[in-house]
């Protein structure tokens, strides 16, 4: 059992992480814009913030042990091509101050939520789908996804970067499967329910540290 700081917990991913992780035992405290609309599973505690506000990070994170951050870029609709409506580079500059807090504080572990075609494995993606991405709505998102790249692997920290494929809200299927990109040929989904428990069960077994493993569900 830890102390974790969840980031991004009210969001479609995140709330199955607060969940899992209530679940298993953690003592669990995750930073929100507004408590009053979260319904947080029994003995999670809430703190109102941002993670744009680094002293907001302070105050989550004093006394935890491990974060995880599920942030996502929000986006006007829930089409993956729609407008996206957060701020330029929300995820870069939340992790940047994540990781400031975490030196204050002497956290080491931290998880965080990627995507397929983040970092060094943008070379890998179709470059048919890499050239439709720099001129559509996407291109934020993967900018942003880059920019955190880049700055976990910077870190002294004990990261993993978990480069989900296309997430589906599917039931839990329980065919998880995790790979170094380029060593298998991944499925083309993975439930967001089995995401959380691969963020849980990597951060629990301290597996995958300082790597950036693809995710996926056989069955989509």
């Amino acid at each position: 059992m830890s102390d974790l700081l969840i980031l991004g917990g009210t969001g479609r991913t995140g709330i199955h992480v607060l969940k899992e992780a209530a679940e298993r035992g953690h003592r669990v405290r995750a930073l929100v814009r507004n408590p009053d609309a979260v319904q947080a599973p029994a003995g999670v505690e809430l703190i109102q913030g941002t993670p744009s506000a680094i002293d907001d990070i302070r105050r989550a994170a004093a006394g935890t042990r491990a974060v995880i951050s599920a942030l996502n870029n929000s986006r006007a609709s829930d089409n993956p091509w729609a407008k996206p409506v957060s701020p330029p580079m929300f995820m870069t500059d939340a992790t940047r101050n994540t990781l400031t807090v975490m030196q204050e504080e002497g956290i080491h572990r931290i998880v965080v939520t990627s995507t397929m075609g983040a970092g060094d494995d943008w070379a890998r993606i179709n470059p048919v789908f890499r050239a439709l991405i720099k001129i559509s709505n996407l291109k934020a998102g993967f900018d942003d996804h880059h920019g955190v790249d880049r700055l976990l692997r910077a870190s002294d920290v004990d990261w993993t970067l978990a480069r989900a494929v296309a997430l589906s809200d599917k039931p839990m299927s329980g065919a998880l499967h995790a790979a170094e990109a380029g060593t298998d040929k991944p499925g083309a989904r993975i439930n967001r329910g089995d995401l959380a428990r691969f963020l849980l069960g990597t951060l629990e077994k301290d597996t995958w540290i300082r790597k950036a493993p693809l995710v996926w569900n056989a069955r989509g």
